[in-house]
């Protein structure tokens, strides 16, 4: 039986996704225009049709959505796996209240699909540690969320 297609997400991916958590989007490169897929962690959902995240402004991702602005986000989560596609945009040149320069990208969600293999189920969700400073990441995290949460 085919999976059910979604147009928002569901209530344990928006859950998910209203802290920092391992993502990878992927999108077409304005160079290439070929897949180009990074992972990500600075991810919100305001609600259940738009997703935000913030990226360096020197991202290659930032001048793919400007070119291409279709990408796909996939997160592991609720024992299995999901494509959240849609159209992407600059939302903020430069995130307020941040000291890095970063954008804000929004994402502005068509459809959400469960693209886990049949007959599986994710165990354990991803896990990452931060390389640095665990106080200045901490400090820096609770910034990007806030900022993100104040252009919602």
């Amino acid at each position: 039986m085919a999976n059910k297609v979604e147009t928002e997400l569901i209530e344990p991916l928006f859950n998910g996704l209203q802290k920092e958590r391992f993502v990878t989007i992927a999108t077409i490169d304005h160079e290439t225009n070929s897949p180009n897929v990074s992972a990500i962690s600075w991810v919100y959902a305001p609600d259940r049709d738009r997703i935000f995240f913030a990226i360096d402004q020197r991202s290659r991702i930032v001048e793919n959505i400007k070119q291409h602005p279709a990408i796909v986000l996939n997160m592991i989560a609720n024992e299995s796996t999901y494509s959240i596609n849609g159209n992407a945009h600059i939302k903020e040149e430069r995130l307020e209240g941040v000291p890095l320069k970063l954008a804000l990208i929004e994402l502005t969600i068509s459809e959400v699909r469960d693209v886990m293999f049949y007959g599986s189920k994710i165990s354990s969700e991803p896990l990452y540690e931060k390389t640095y400073d665990e106080k200045a990441a901490a400090k820096l995290d609770k910034q990007v969320l806030i900022a993100m949460k104040n252009n919602a």
